[in-house]
């Protein structure tokens, strides 16, 4: 069954790759502009084989084009360069809303009691196989890139995340070896920024990445990609476990457009 899973994977990956699609995330996905071209093969590669295997569907009347399909495909396969991967097996289905969203959340308050609340979203990772993403949002947050904000990074990190069995920031590292100091360097990371926020000292990340080690992972994730100068001169022990868990460098490619 793995061995029948890889050879068809094998054989999607080698398909012709349409010059239309790869126009659409040069326009749409400027970080793809940053890659060597080793890489943008690569993960032409890894796009078609998500295509292949993931289900889109539009919510509130939104019909489903290649644009938004290869859009979110792209940047959700930028995470999987150099790295093995089971192209997010917990993931089946993308929903996608034209807009931001409204979503029903249960929220404690600062009295300490419990209310159910209507939030606008711009994301979310779901169990159950499915993920939410506002078209509106994937759109901003691949045009800039450099503002350290792209939901779908975001909400891909929490499928990497999950991949564990949970998500609170520990996903499956590529060695043993590396978890003891994945631990060590992002809890204490995560308690500082924590620590800095209550006392209100500046960070240099969102700081709705204290809401929980998953994420924590998620925003730094985002940043890893987007502001890595930043990250790495603020965070430079953190950068170096995203470098190792990503198996990328994004500083190496930072400002480099062909």
């Amino acid at each position: 069954m793995v061995f029948f899973k890889k050879y068809r994977r094998k054989k999607v990956s080698q398909q012709h790759f349409s010059s239309e699609w790869e126009s659409i995330i040069s326009r749409n996905v400027p970080y793809y502009n940053r890659l060597q071209d080793d890489d943008r093969q690569e993960l032409k590669g890894h796009i078609l084989v998500f295509l292949d295997e993931k289900r889109f569907e539009g919510m509130e009347g939104l019909k489903i084009t290649d644009e938004m399909r290869v859009t979110i495909a792209a940047q959700a396969c930028m995470l999987l360069l150099h790295r093995d991967t089971d192209y997010y097996p917990k993931l089946d289905t993308i929903l996608v809303y034209p807009h931001r969203y409204v979503a029903l959340v249960t929220r404690r308050m600062p009295d300490g009691t419990v209310r159910e609340v209507l939030e606008h979203r711009l994301g979310e990772s779901w169990s159950g196989g499915q993920m939410v993403l506002s078209w509106d949002d994937v759109k901003r947050g691949a045009a800039d890139i450099r503002d350290g904000h792209n939901v779908v990074f975001h909400e891909f990190a929490h499928q990497l995340d999950a991949e564990s069995g949970s998500t609170r920031g520990d996903p499956v590292l590529p060695q043993r070896s590396m978890y003891g100091a994945w631990a060590r360097v992002l809890g204490n990371e995560y308690g500082k920024l924590i620590d800095d926020l209550e006392h209100h000292r500046r960070v240099c990340i969102n700081s709705y990445a204290a809401t929980s080690p998953a994420e924590f992972f998620a925003v730094v994730t985002e940043v890893f990609f987007e502001q890595p100068a930043r990250l790495k001169s603020c965070y430079p022990d953190l950068y170096e476990q995203m470098r190792l868990f990503y198996r990328q460098d994004p500083l190496s490619n930072h400002g480099r457009y062909s």
